[in-house]
């Protein structure tokens, strides 16, 4: 969950670790208007190196694999 701190290294940090045990993410964006959440989600994809699968509202869906587990996940085509 992102809160009013907004983009911290220590959030970055714990989505590293969650992406690299889990492959997909959902992420809770607690902050003001769209834009807002659009500004703090452009660069959590980019500094993780991630991919934007959804985002509804305040939750978004992320998605790395991780080419050391056995049966990576692979996302569809669009």
């Amino acid at each position: 969950m992102v809160g009013q701190a907004g983009l911290t290294e220590a959030v970055l940090a714990e989505l590293e670790l969650a992406l690299s045990h889990h492959e997909l993410l959902k992420v809770k964006i607690n902050v003001g208007d769209r834009a807002l959440r659009d500004a703090i989600l452009t660069p959590m994809v980019e500094r993780t190196g991630s991919v934007l699968v959804t985002r509804i509202g305040n939750v978004a869906v992320l998605f790395r694999a991780n080419p050391q587990k056995r049966s990576p996940m692979v996302l569809p085509a669009a």
